[in-house]
């Protein structure tokens, strides 16, 4: 039988599973395509899983279901997310992938428990008022030249000012740890698309800080969502299993989810 996989979790989580070997029902949760979810035990970790036709087609409702299994099961447990899509094409493939990466699956539990992450979204304008402008590449000489002195500028003037943003907001939230993409939108602005890993305890602290944020960068369009699992932490294999290449756990991405 395939498997569809959407996080692993910890076993003793899951008290249900003390007296089992084989899967049982994740009662009241329900994942892609309106399958039942399973608890797979395996070792001191446990699967979170659903029975996989292969004629069967993802599409965005798919994802948001699988990002909902997800976000249930971290109300229970340390998770760790494991990429939309995934599939063990049989019990063994499941098992082996589970045996090859257990140490790497340990060591992110215990790095993880008790952790959240909270991601912000920073809407900024734009510090070059043109556009990045494609580079000339059928101009030779001085013009050439110019092309790329004018957008090499314009970058680092983007970078300065993205990181400069990104201290002060790093100042104000102090997380345990942070993930940090920029890119300029079609409207003309910058979007910093921020990851920070807390305490879980520090939920509501770190929304009031957030309140405090949005008074002090006035120049900001800051937007909150949260507290998720740890999507953007999960340390990608060392060891990648060469049978089950797919089932590495990693980050599933916000606009899936539809978080903000």
């Amino acid at each position: 039988m395939a498997w569809y996989a959407y996080c692993i979790c910890e076993k003793q989580s899951f008290p249900e599973l003390a007296r089992h070997r084989k899967p049982i029902p994740l009662e009241a949760v329900t994942g892609v395509s309106g399958n039942q979810v399973f608890l797979y035990p395996a070792s001191d970790l446990a699967l979170i899983v659903s029975e996989h036709n292969p004629e069967e087609q993802y599409d965005q409702k798919a994802g948001v279901d699988h990002a909902r299994v997800i976000a249930d099961c971290f109300k229970l447990s340390t998770v760790l997310p494991f990429r939309f899509g995934t599939v063990f094409n049989d019990d063994e493939a499941l098992r082996r992938s589970i045996r090859s990466n257990q140490r790497q699956f340990f060591a992110n539990m215990e790095r993880l428990r008790g952790k959240a992450e909270m991601h912000l979204k920073v809407v900024v304008d734009d510090c070059c008022r043109e556009a990045t402008r494609p580079v000339l590449q059928d101009c030779v000489g001085k013009e050439y030249l110019s092309s790329l002195r004018e957008n090499a500028t314009r970058q680092r003037e983007r970078q300065t000012k993205a990181r400069a943003i990104s201290v002060q907001l790093h100042r104000m939230f102090a997380p345990l740890d942070e993930e940090i993409s920029c890119r300029r939108t079609e409207a003309g602005k910058m979007l910093l698309d921020i990851a920070h890993l807390i305490d879980s305890k520090c939920v509501e602290r770190y929304q009031n800080k957030y309140s405090s944020a949005t008074h002090i960068l006035k120049d900001c369009r800051l937007q909150l969502s949260g507290p998720w699992p740890a999507y953007h932490f999960v340390h990608k294999l060392i060891r990648p299993c060469h049978q089950a290449p797919i089932a590495t756990p990693i980050a599933v991405s916000h606009e899936v989810v539809g978080a903000v």
